[in-house]
Formats: C-alpha cells, structure tokens, sequence
C-alpha cells in the first residue's frame, strides 16, 4: 500500500531545492563580487638593483714594437694564459746582434787603452822624467862650471850664452816630463780621459744591449692574450698594437644602472653576480666605483665592481647579471606592487578588504623591490588588499577569493 501525500505537499517538497538556490544566488548577490585578495606579511626584506653589463679587467696593456723590424716568431695564441717575461714574439735581430757586438769590442778596446796607459805609458813617462832630472841637473852643472870660467876669462859671452840655453833647454824639458808623468798617474788627465772613454763604452754597449732586446717582445707580467694582431713575416713598427694583453687575478665588472636607481647606490655595497653562460654559478662582488657622468642617450650611469674570487670560468667581456643590494630591512612589512595604486605619485593608496566591504586606503611606501614593497604607514600585519587588475572599486561588498 503506498503513501500518497496531499498535492500541496508534494509542491512544497519539490520546490525546496530552488528555494535554497534562490537564497543561495540572493546572499552571494548581497556578500558582492569575488575578488583576488594578497596578504601583508612580515619578513626580513632586502633591495636590490638589478643591471646587466659584462666583465673587464681594470686595465688592460697593448703590446707594440719599440723598432721596426721583421716578425720571425709569435709562439702565442689569441686567448692563451701567459707568464710574466714569456716570450710573446721574436723580430729579426741580425743587424742589431752586430751593433752590438761592436759596442763590446768598443768597452774591451777602452779597457785595453786604459791598462796600455797603467803598464806602458805611465812607466815610460816615469823614466823620461829621470832621464829630463838627470839632463837638467847635468846641465846646471855645466852652467855653473861655465860662469866661473867666464869670471876668470877663460871663456866669452858667446860660449857662456850656449851652456844657459842648454841649461834652459834642460828645463823645459824636465817641465813637460813632469806634466807627461803627472797626466799618467791614477788622478791625471790621461787617466781621466782614459777612464771616461771606458764609461761611455760601456753606455754605448748598454744602448746597443737594450735595443738588440727590443727584437724580444715579452709579456710584462702574467695574464690573458685577448687580441694578436701579427704574424710571423709581418713588418712592424713603433705605434702599432700587436697584442693586447689582460692581467690576472683581478676582475671587474662594469654594468649600466638606470639613473633614476643612482640615488640608492653607495661605493662598498654588496652585490651577487653569475655570467649569462653559467646562470647557476653565482658569484660575489663589492661596488667599487661610480661614474660621476649619466650616458645622454641611455639615461644609465656606469658602475664598476670588484670580484675578489672570480671563478674559473668566468671570461673577458662575458654578459654578466648584477643584483646590488642597495639597502636591507629586518622584520618589514611587506606587501606586493601588485596593489599599490598611484605607486609613483606622492599619494599612494591600497583597496582593502575589510569585513566584506572595500576600503580606500592611503599608505605610506619605503623600500621597493620588483617583488615587494615596504609599508611605513597605513597597514597592518595579516589584513587582505586587492590587486589594481581587479574591477572593483571602494565601498562596496566583496569576496576574498
């Protein structure tokens, strides 16, 4: 036996489920739109420029030809890691090995002149000077002995006058021995000119000694080859780069940072770096310098860091990434840009979900980042605000989705 309810009944009991709907679509219609909410947190924050440039040695030697002459070797490739005093390329040297073979016969023949003065000349003069003694004394003798006969009348004028020029001949030439002799010794002239003839020999073959190396062009000191331009049969000269030459062991990198970012730079500021060719290999590094001019067509000031520790892999002129961390806040309340309305302006305002209803906001920013921004005013920990890309306006109801 079935039971059969009354006709009203059965209305009541079908119609409760669009009932239910109808309340359900009336409360939603009254709680407002859905919406995309985000949270204000707390958590230590840290800012950052982000810029791109590439690596560089802080200073970086050419190579060229102090004379002009023929290439005969370069044992150096573009890109090979040298020592300091390796030899980088070698020029004919013939005529300049015979000049300055001559410069060493030169210092010999000085040294032979001055030995030829101590061993020859000088004893020599000596013996001239007792041979010129003995004369003059042997012809003032006769001097005297003529006088006296020339008192007794024995003798005339003209006999007495032969004996003083005798005596007087005598004495010149005991004179210029003594002078001869004089010149010979260790302090005289001769010795002196002698002296300075080896000293100017020897400067001479020192010029000829650094010209003949110029035909071996070494590196100054250990590090990368990063341009050869010279072949072996090349004719060069004065002037022309050869070679270029990056030291190791210090590395920089210089990166073009907006200028509207320069008020947040300072020298000393840390910054963590990775070349474009090895993303996951990062690096440390220290802002060392800032360009005092701004780049008119690009509107980015240069900066230069230093990298204590470059890794291996790390090239001239390699494409480098740069996060500078500019400042760093402990415990900031934080909130995306994604909400900020009028980010830029002097008066920047959230819309805030509070109770189901939204709220014009003003706020107060700090710190900014691509991520996050820090709010000084306006905020609190936990509380819900609307992304700018919801249509949504203040004052009215809304859900947090």
């Amino acid at each position: 036996m079935s039971l059969r309810l009354p006709r009203p009944f059965k209305l009541i009991l079908f119609g409760l489920p669009s009932i239910a709907l109808l309340c359900w679509f009336v409360l939603r219609w009254w709680q407002g739109p859905e919406v995309a909410v985000e949270a204000v947190v707390r958590r230590d924050f840290v800012q950052s420029v982000v810029a791109s440039g590439h690596v560089e040695a802080p200073h970086r030697v050419d190579i060229g030809a102090q004379i002009t002459s023929t290439v005969r070797r370069v044992p150096v490739l573009e890109g090979q890691s040298v020592k300091a005093g390796e030899l980088l390329i070698l020029l004919d040297s013939v005529e300049l090995d015979a000049v300055e073979q001559q410069a060493e016969m030169a210092v010999v023949q000085a040294h032979s002149r001055l030995r030829q003065l101590r061993e020859v000349q000088s004893p020599v003069a000596e013996q001239n000077l007792r041979q010129a003694e003995a004369n003059l004394n042997n012809a003032n003798a006769a001097l005297r002995r003529n006088q006296a006969l020339f008192a007794q009348g024995f003798i005339g004028d003209a006999a007495l006058d032969e004996v003083r020029k005798a005596a007087a001949l005598a004495g010149a030439q005991m004179t210029s021995a003594q002078k001869l002799y004089a010149s010979s010794l260790a302090s005289g002239s001769d010795h002196e000119i002698a002296s300075t003839a080896i000293l100017e020999a020897r400067q001479t073959a020192l010029a000829a000694h650094a010209r003949a190396a110029y035909t071996k062009i070494k590196a100054p000191f250990s590090g990368v080859l990063i341009a050869r331009n010279v072949e072996v049969g090349d004719v060069v000269q004065p002037g022309k780069v050869l070679m270029v030459l990056s030291p190791l062991g210090s590395t920089q990198l210089v990166v073009e940072v907006d200028e509207r970012n320069l008020r947040l730079l300072a020298v000393g500021q840390p910054a963590l770096s990775s070349a474009d060719a090895y993303p996951q290999q990062q690096f440390s590094a220290r802002l060392a310098y800032i360009n005092p001019g701004i780049n008119l067509q690009t509107g980015a000031v240069q900066v230069k860091l230093d990298v204590a520790d470059a890794p291996a892999t790390l090239r001239q002129d390699m494409t480098v990434s740069v996060d500078i961390e500019v400042a760093r806040r402990p415990k900031a309340l934080l909130v995306s840009p994604r909400v900020i309305h009028e980010i830029d302006s002097g008066s920047p305002w959230v819309l805030r979900l509070l109770d189901g209803r939204t709220e014009k906001r003003m706020v107060r920013l700090g710190l900014r980042s691509n991520l996050w921004v820090e709010l000084l005013e306006g905020l609190s920990e936990g509380e819900t605000v609307i992304p700018t890309s919801q249509a949504v306006v203040a004052g009215v109801r809304a859900r947090a989705r």
